[in-house]
């Protein structure tokens, strides 16, 4: 097995800095790149996130500004924002050493390109090794040691399981997949569909709908995975079914408590001003409907969704437009 001493977390927002804590609970060498030296000092210090993971007492974390510092990195781990991840990549790819395993656990499509993380990675980075690490997990959960189970999937089998047996914990178990692409459509289709369902339960539409919705939506994701080549039995593991479940079930998903506002009467606009973190959902609904028409896909709560966000439909024209649906087949 592979030694990996020295991990390198790219991002300090909750999730970045989850990983980085279970990275070094399994014993690594650890160190996160953030752009701002301010919150650098406050994880170095043991002054915790406090932007990101308030009122989380956590120990210190040796965080950095300079990503020249990559060049000491055995894995990195990317938790930068699917939309901004190519121009932070572009200036990394001089520090990545080649054959470095790049961990990639940012959800979405970029927008304009319709390209994946894993293909992002490939034009900015191509010496780097692309792994994707998604699944059921919020970051909170993981920052406090709360038992979760998630997806790593690459290519190479043997690396798979080397970087299972390097990361893995009792309360931190990944399972490795070959899936690449699958693991990837599970984590960005998903959520899109929270947004929806955070919708549903904003309205008060009620837990049937709620399960209608979870069913029907999971069918758009395994629609989309055809002519993409994923495998369709990942769709009914952790970063498939697994993940979809979690994130369109509890406001403590970003994408649901964003739809939920919607759902309430917010705009937008608003709600998304208020919120530090990234809503992935609400910049991967436009890309993925691009996709669907590129395929000549039906994905009906997805389309709504994206109605919703350009003020094509109000909420209320946006169900009363899916009710309206012609019935047919369940399967077809």
């Amino acid at each position: 097995m592979t030694d990996y001493k020295k991990i390198m977390v790219m991002g300090a927002g909750s999730w970045g800095t989850a990983l980085a804590l279970k990275a070094q609970q399994a014993g690594h060498d650890v160190e996160m790149w953030t752009r701002r030296e301010t919150l650098a000092e406050a994880l170095t210090s043991g002054g915790g996130n406090p932007e990101y993971l308030p009122g989380m007492a956590l120990p210190p974390i040796p965080a950095t500004t300079e990503l020249a510092r990559l060049k000491t990195a055995d894995i990195v781990f990317a938790v930068i924002p699917v939309q901004h991840s190519r121009a932070y990549f572009k200036r990394a790819a001089a520090f990545i050493k080649a054959g470095t395993p790049v961990l990639l656990c940012a959800k979405g499509i970029e927008q304009g390109s319709l390209k994946w993380m894993t293909q992002i990675l490939a034009e900015t980075i191509p010496h780097s090794i692309p792994i994707i690490l998604s699944g059921p997990s919020f970051a909170k959960d993981v920052a406090q040691n709360l038992p979760t189970a998630i997806t790593l999937a690459c290519e190479d089998e043997r690396l798979g399981h080397d970087l299972v047996a390097a990361l893995g914990q009792p309360r931190f178990r990944p399972y490795w997949s070959p899936d690449m692409i699958g693991a990837q459509i599970g984590g960005a289709v998903k959520n899109v569909l929270a947004i929806a369902c955070g919708i549903s339960e904003g309205l008060g539409l009620g837990k049937s709908a709620h399960a209608a919705l979870l069913t029907r939506g999971f069918a758009e994701m395994r629609r989309l995975a055809k002519p993409l080549g994923a495998q369709m039995e990942t769709f009914s593991g952790l970063s498939g079914f697994g993940d979809l479940v979690l994130t369109c079930s509890s406001p403590q998903s970003r994408n649901m408590s964003f739809g939920l506002a919607l759902g309430q009467g917010q705009s937008a606009a608003d709600i998304l001003t208020s919120r530090a973190s990234v809503t992935e959902g609400v910049t991967t609904t436009p890309a993925l409907l691009s996709l669907a028409r590129k395929y000549d896909l039906d994905l009906p709560i997805c389309e709504r969704v994206g109605h919703i966000l350009t003020g094509a439909q109000s909420v209320d024209e946006t169900i009363h437009s899916l009710l309206a649906r012609p019935f047919k087949g369940e399967f077809l």
